[in-house]
């Protein structure tokens, strides 16, 4: 199947908008994450996203070049190819760009897309995502409808954040407080701006006291009821139900009740990044601690080669990874509803 075009990857959306299902959108930072990432999806029977942020992007460069141009177009090239093996559909994804990155991170894909665009070629990604959560909400928007307009050309979706999702990504922090918590009136202002799909399709990241990251039992109140009552006070001023394709950021280590209700509401996309990052890393830990005198050479000895084979352990990160996707498309409802 690999990887979506942008009409099948409309499809997608709205299949999981009509069915009440979420994608997993899982980031990733190599060929390694993302042959895990591909492998989980093929496991669960589920199409979905595979994101890249600008720091993964830049590491996928080489970690002492940093370019995350370079980074993002290899990734994606990589997908392209290796996806095709694997019997989904997969999306691309450039995942929140704060305004300090626009110039140097998604308008010089975005424009390179749209040259392929006009050549009758398929952009690189299908999406990218405008993070204008550190800025107030009318700059937010006034960035989101030259993004919009640039999305149009360059034949991707376009994500934007309206609130602030709490914890760190990629040096953008958000506190957490009150301003967790979008409100009907920000959903208004945002139909107001970008329009209900006549200027160009957008995912909306609406924000529910989310924070990125993983935090102890209380310290996170996630509200996703509260996605209901935008949907339903918004789209009755527009006249349309449920007007919003939803996004829930900050999803690692949220209870399976949260997740539920956020779908109902709308969700059909769910950032997943700390969890698999954490399900990679777990299996190589496990055999580096069992096989230690097989991947150093201690007491003067020769070690393993098949223990320090960068093989023998990324295998298992790899699984370890896929298993968790599988997790997340079993939790979001994708699991088994692959497009035929």
């Amino acid at each position: 199947m690999g990887i979506a075009t942008r009409e099948v990857y409309d499809e997608m959306l709205d299949r999981a908008k009509a069915n009440k299902f979420a994608y997993p959108a899982i980031n990733v930072t190599s060929s390694q994450t993302l042959t895990a990432a591909l492998r989980g999806f093929a496991e669960a029977e589920s199409d979905g996203i595979i994101q890249i942020s600008v720091g993964g992007a830049e590491y996928a460069s080489g970690s002492t070049i940093k370019d995350r141009v370079a980074g993002s177009l290899g990734l994606a090239a990589y997908a392209r190819e290796v996806a095709k093996n694997y019997p989904v559909t997969i999306a691309l994804h450039t995942d929140h760009c704060a305004k300090q990155n626009i110039d140097s991170w998604i308008r010089p894909i975005m424009e390179l897309s749209a040259k392929e665009v006009a050549a009758g070629r398929e952009p690189f990604f299908q999406s990218h995502m405008w993070d204008g959560s550190a800025v107030p909400l009318a700059e937010n928007l006034e960035i989101a409808k030259e993004l919009l307009a640039l999305s149009q050309k360059s034949n991707t979706i376009l994500e934007i954040e309206i609130g602030v999702v709490g914890g760190e990504e990629d040096g953008v922090v958000g506190e957490i407080n009150e301003k967790l918590y979008t409100t009907a009136e920000d959903g208004l202002k945002t139909v107001e701006a970008l329009g209900l799909g006549e200027n160009g399709r957008y995912l909306t990241a609406l924000t529910f006291g989310n924070v990125h990251g993983v935090y102890k039992p209380g310290h996170v109140k996630l509200r996703p009821e509260l996605l209901g009552e935008i949907q339903a006070e918004v789209g009755a001023k527009v006249g349309k139900e449920s007007p919003f394709d939803l996004v829930m950021h900050g999803g690692s280590g949220s209870s399976a009740e949260e997740i539920a209700t956020a779908v109902r509401n709308g969700v059909i996309k769910m950032n997943v990044d700390t969890d698999t990052q954490y399900a990679f890393t777990r299996p190589v830990v496990d055999h580096m601690f069992r096989n230690y005198d097989g991947v150093l050479k201690v007491d003067q000895e020769v070690g393993n080669k098949k223990m320090y084979d960068p093989r023998s352990w990324g295998k298992l990160a790899e699984a370890g990874m896929a298993a968790r996707v599988v997790e997340a498309a079993e939790r979001l409802g994708s699991a088994g509803k692959r497009m035929k």
